[in-house]
């Protein structure tokens, strides 16, 4: 069995408000990237919930969020049919995310 690693380095200012988010994952051939926003979505199957942890710069502009939201919400959907093969439930993310994309007006970010 082989091990690996990702690595989260997050940078805070006096407030402990995120100022850098480096990440690294050697194995994927990633080395100290730098990311304004991440989210992080574990499940705990003893308890049968997600554990998450959403983090961002203090600098990320909020059309630059939404963007990103937006594109969370269309990989969700791929891995909603990816994983359960359900094309009811991946039509019903795609609808949503359709209406986030009009509604935020993607197409000026």
């Amino acid at each position: 069995m082989k091990e690996t690693n990702v690595t989260i380095n997050v940078t805070l200012d006096e407030n402990n408000i995120p100022e850098k988010i480096i990440w690294s994952a050697p194995d994927g051939g990633v080395s100290d990237f730098p990311a304004k926003a991440m989210l992080l979505s574990l499940w705990d199957s003893n308890n049968k919930e997600s554990l998450k942890m959403d983090l961002w710069v203090k600098d990320m502009p909020v059309e630059e969020m939404k963007n990103f939201i937006f594109q969370t919400f269309m990989s969700m959907k791929n891995t909603v049919q990816k994983s359960t093969s359900d094309q009811n439930l991946t039509n019903l993310v795609d609808d949503f995310c359709k209406e986030f994309k009009r509604i935020i007006d993607i197409d000026k970010v």
